[in-house]
């Protein structure tokens, strides 16, 4: 067998693996189903404790009005209620917000709108620094502290629906819901990367929640019991998912977490190419960065070795987009291989991947779907190829994250634009282009000409993914260049706040 061969097929092995553990979350997910958390019914204002409510603001000006007209209208007695609008802005977001702050201080609620002279950590800098003016305030420290980022607009009671397990079991550290998205059907890329989003949030939350293992804060959308902060150290900005850092900490300390995925809270999602592939770039580096950091202790530690493998494919999950590097560069050349009339070895090239790294993950993305959507999956199942070419599409993006967080390469925290009411300010906060977005529309143009290399051999077999890769590397490559703003109206839909478990 050709080295060429050797190299595929090893390739495909080692990401049939990855493959595997999303079939195992699917069967974990639906093995333990009755330990999903019902909706708690709302927590009645003699329960209510002392709540910090952290808004972490930085450029947010299409947003901040929205955000705040949630956070000031959510439902929880007023002495026990402090906000902090954590404003490290350079533009005119502190303006925008300030004249609500006064507002509802002027109303009676302790609300403050919190500057800090540098910039220190990012994101991570800001919520220490608020937990800081927290505890010395002359009424004294909260007991949780809840954070939502700019583009989330939670219901009135979330915090009456999000307390009640955190009150009664003090074991229990953080609790974390599940996202909406307001702008799902804004255009195809907003769809696709819904569903990407409802495979984490369904059953990678939901499975790890129900089998007892480790998953983690999402920055956003969350309730902490301040002493878990404590416990594990505080926020730290030594790597740019704070978020995935603390969460981890957090549990190796002892501190159990919760996932009320029957409560969802709207967002929004990146709305253009540019600022998709930066948060995902983010999320990857971040979490190779959290994995470097974590995953020794948590493999010497004496937890149990499922719920360390469980740590060591959700922390080093992205460790699988080098692999498919090679992949994507040599399935092509393959077709130099193939027989017209050979059908066993066309099966032998072709059926690996379709089992192993697209069977695998179409089960598990139908199945998030179906639990997400009862009434709706049908409809979006049809998405799913292109939710797989999407990923596939990633895959300069995302290695080039894992690389830059193995050699040590710092950067510093890109905020994702959001869009938010404004359509007609959207390009404000567009980001730059790039060179990836050229060897994006390059690899493209390169699966698009081997899929007519296929057709004039009459190679049928591989063609699906040929055609698939191509538009995908095509929709991010050309879409980054041309960024387009597309949106179906300045409003966002409304959002189903529940679901059923």
């Amino acid at each position: 067998m050709s080295p060429l061969l050797w190299t595929y097929f090893a390739t495909v092995i080692l990401l049939s693996i990855f493959g595997a553990h999303r079939l195992l979350l699917v069967v974990t997910y639906l093995r333990y189903r009755r330990r999903a958390l019902p909706l708690p019914a709302p927590l009645t204002d003699d329960l209510c404790p002392r709540v910090l409510l952290q808004l972490p603001v930085y450029n947010e000006r299409l947003v901040i009005e929205r955000l705040l007209r949630h956070a000031v209208a959510l439902d929880w007695p007023r002495d026990r209620l402090r906000i902090q609008v954590l404003d490290d802005s350079t533009d005119d977001t502190t303006g925008r917000c300030s004249r609500i702050v006064a507002e509802a201080k002027s109303a009676g609620l302790d609300i403050e709108l919190v500057r800090r002279t540098e910039r220190t950590d990012f994101k991570a800098g800001a919520l220490r620094h608020g937990l800081t003016l927290d505890t010395n305030a002359p009424s004294g420290r909260s007991e949780f502290v809840a954070i939502f980022d700019a583009d989330f607009m939670p219901a009135p009671d979330f915090l009456r629906r999000t307390l009640p397990p955190l009150v009664a079991d003090d074991t229990l550290g953080m609790l974390q819901a599940r996202w909406g998205h307001v702008n799902r059907n804004s255009n195809v890329l907003t769809q696709l990367q819904a569903i990407l989003l409802d495979g984490h949030f369904v059953l990678e939350h939901g499975a790890r929640f129900r089998g007892g293992h480790f998953f983690n804060f999402n920055g956003t959308a969350g309730v902490w019991r301040r002493q878990a902060i404590d416990d594990a150290g505080g926020w730290s900005g030594d790597t740019i998912t704070e978020d995935l850092d603390l969460s981890y900490r957090a549990q190796l300390a002892g501190w159990k977490f919760c996932y009320l995925q029957a409560l969802a809270v709207p967002a929004e999602l990146p709305h253009d190419a540019r600022a998709f592939k930066s948060q995902q770039h983010r999320w990857a580096k971040g979490s190779i960065q959290t994995a470097m950091k974590l995953l020794p202790s948590i493999l010497r530690s004496k937890l149990s070795l499922r719920t360390r493998l469980e740590a060591f494919f959700h922390l080093g999950g992205n460790l699988a987009y080098p692999l498919m590097v090679i992949l994507l560069a040599v399935l092509p050349l393959t077709l130099t291989l193939r027989v017209q009339d050979d059908l066993f070895l066309n099966l032998a090239l072709d059926l690996p991947v379709f089992i192993f790294a697209t069977l695998s993950l179409m089960v598990f993305y139908a199945v998030a779907e179906r639990e997400s959507a009862p009434s709706a999956w049908r409809g979006r199942i049809a998405l799913i190829p292109l939710v797989l070419g999407l990923g596939a599409a990633l895959t300069f993006n995302n290695a080039r994250a894992v690389a830059e967080a193995v050699v040590g390469h710092r950067s510093p925290f890109v905020r994702t634009p959001k869009a938010g009411e404004l359509s007609s300010e959207v390009s404000t906060y567009r980001l730059p282009l790039g060179f990836q977005a050229i060897l994006e529309t390059l690899a493209g143009f390169y699966y698009l000409g081997a899929a007519v290399y296929a057709v004039t051999r009459h190679l049928w077999l591989p063609l699906p993914f040929l055609v698939l890769f191509g538009a995908a590397f095509l929709l991010l490559g050309v879409g980054s260049i041309t960024n387009p703003s597309v949106r179906t109206s300045g409003r966002t839909q409304a959002a189903s706040s529940e679901l059923p478990a």
